[in-house]
C-alpha cells in the first residue's frame, strides 16, 4: 500500500511488528564473524551442495549476506562440531 507521497507503507499487523528489518553484512564483517577468508567463503557458496550461504546482490558491484543466514550457518556448524 502506498501513502500520498508515493512511499510504501508497512501495514501494522502483528507479524510486521514482531519482525525486525533484515540486516545485511558486507564481506569484511562476514570474514570477521566466521573466521573465513574471501576465497573460502566463495568456495563454500560454489560447492555442490553449497556449504556456505549465498550472497545477495545489492548493486551491480556490491553484494552482502543476510545476518540471519550467517547466524543459521554458525548454529549448524556448532551442531556439527558437537557430534
Amino acid at each position: 500500500m502506498f501513502n500520498q507521497h508515493g512511499s510504501q507503507q508497512v501495514l501494522n499487523s502483528p507479524s510486521n511488528q514482531a519482525s525486525k528489518p533484515q540486516r545485511y553484512l558486507r564481506l569484511p564483517d562476514v570474514e570477521s564473524l566466521t573466521g573465513l577468508k574471501k576465497s573460502s567463503i566463495y568456495a563454500g557458496m560454489n560447492a555442490n551442495p553449497p556449504t556456505f550461504p549465498h550472497c545477495v546482490r545489492l548493486t551491480a558491484r556490491a553484494v552482502a549476506w543476510r545476518e540471519s543466514d550467517i547466524a543459521a550457518w554458525q548454529a549448524q556448524r556448532e551442531q556439527a562440531g558437537a557430534q
